[in-house]
């Protein structure tokens, strides 16, 4: 009787600690919402409510015991594309003052969407996140629209790549073929985790352009790693004088684009644009 009533005494104890940690994790959210739905006491814009996140709370525990809030939050398993990182020291019937005085811009930041805490004494740590998401695979034909309009709007006006200028180039077409080549060579750096224009068996782009049955008489390149837009990976081609170069080359006649979202240790998509000049 005396042990069963220890052992009831235990859970009681256990179960007491709990309730304490979950009502201050709640007392927490509680003050973040109230912040941000206030626009930090109407300093700033409001924002959307955060998403309580359990990986969050996990890599922000993980925080606590001494790894970096990047590591943390990798180690958890979530995909985060943005992170914030608040530690704050003071009783939770504090903790209002406390983030409004020391972190109003980070609480109402827009762009960041969840929320992990972890509590341990008088310490709180506080990890906002926003997750990295890949265009869904309906999207292609849109992101290809929309890359294709990008290359043919600068071709005709001309532009400057590196100390090169080069004037109007005739528009390029899309080609499903190419469009293949690209989608193939994107998914294979993105299996494989390599970023390289020759792929690992070996093969060129003039060889993957000829083994997909195309006739060519000159085949480009472009590969990029990390854009999430057809805006962003067109510009950071336009930048560069080489796949600059590629775009504006009046020779290209057709086109093709595509991408490949990477792996879960590596937020980003593998992009391929082939170019190529058919033969007539």
């Amino acid at each position: 009787m005396q042990l069963w009533h220890m052992q009831l005494w235990r859970l009681l104890v256990l179960f007491g600690g709990l309730a304490a940690t979950l009502n201050t994790q709640a007392d927490t959210l509680s003050a973040v919402e109230t912040l941000r739905e206030g626009g930090c006491g109407g300093i700033l814009p409001p924002a959307r409510p955060l998403h309580h996140n359990m990986s969050l709370d996990r890599a922000a525990e993980q925080w606590a015991a001494g790894r970096t809030p990047a590591a943390a939050t990798e180690l958890s398993g979530y995909p985060a594309e943005a992170t914030a990182a608040l530690r704050l020291r003071g009783p939770e019937s504090t903790m209002v003052q406390l983030l409004r005085r020391s972190s109003c811009h980070t609480l109402t930041d827009q762009s960041l969407h969840d929320i992990g805490v972890f509590h341990r004494g008088s310490d709180t740590w506080l990890l906002l996140a926003s997750a990295y998401t890949v265009p869904a695979s309906s999207q292609a034909p849109v992101l290809a629209a929309r890359t294709l309009q990008l290359v043919n709007e600068v071709r005709a006006r001309g532009t400057r790549c590196g100390e090169k200028s080069f004037g109007s180039a005739p528009p390029v077409r899309l080609s499903g073929t190419l469009a293949g080549v690209a989608l193939g060579h994107a998914t294979d750096m993105a299996k494989h985790n390599y970023f390289e224009h020759v792929d690992l068996g070996g093969h060129s782009p003039a060889d993957r352009v000829r083994a997909a049955g195309y006739l060519e008489k000159l085949v480009g390149e472009n590969i990029a790693y990390g854009p999430k837009s057809a805006e962003e990976v067109v510009q950071g081609w336009l930048d560069s004088p080489g796949h600059c170069e590629n775009i504006m080359d009046p020779r290209f006649a057709e086109m093709g684009i595509a991408f490949a979202a990477g792996p879960v240790s590596r937020h980003g998509l593998y992009w391929v644009q082939v170019l190529a000049a058919p033969r007539t």
